[in-house]
């Protein structure tokens, strides 16, 4: 059997505007909320910077399930714009779901987040990260998120 290869790309920490997230309400796909992304950093071998914004298209379904939809603008510390876009899932039982939806501070051994992401450049010093397959972990802060973005193959 054929393991799968993975380097460690970046460790990305989020600081989400959780006041000022917008509802959109009830919709058929579940809940519609959209979180602002207000900063962060990124940092790995070969990658380091600052999150410039954006913002998290989430989807709370019938289920229990948190869909994500991120999309971020980074800078790097040469300043070159990266584009960062990554779906994923936050799982967890129904009641663990239920304190996160209040606000609880969830343990990393609550729920499972999972990511797949993609990143753009159009600096050729970092062209690379356009042919990058990503997967990624995410921990639940008290300002965000802390992803560990991985790249396979």
């Amino acid at each position: 059997m054929k393991t799968l290869a993975h380097d460690h790309l970046m460790t990305l920490a989020l600081d989400v505007g959780f006041a000022d997230m917008v509802t959109i309400g009830a919709t058929p796909a579940g809940l519609r909320r959209i979180a602002p992304v207000t900063g962060g950093s990124f940092s790995g071998a070969r990658l380091r910077g600052t999150v410039s914004g954006g913002a998290d298209w989430v989807v709370n379904r019938a289920d229990a399930v948190m869909v994500i939809d991120v999309r971020l603008t980074l800078r790097t510390d040469e300043g070159v714009p990266l584009y960062l876009a990554y779906t994923g899932r936050f799982l967890a039982p129904p009641e663990t779901m239920a304190r996160f939806a209040r606000g609880a501070q969830l343990g990393p051994d609550d729920y499972s987040l999972a990511v797949t992401a993609r990143l753009e450049c159009g600096d050729p010093r970092h062209a690379w990260v356009n042919d990058a397959v990503i997967a990624g972990t995410g921990t639940q802060t008290s300002s965000g998120v802390i992803y560990e973005l991985f790249t396979i193959g």
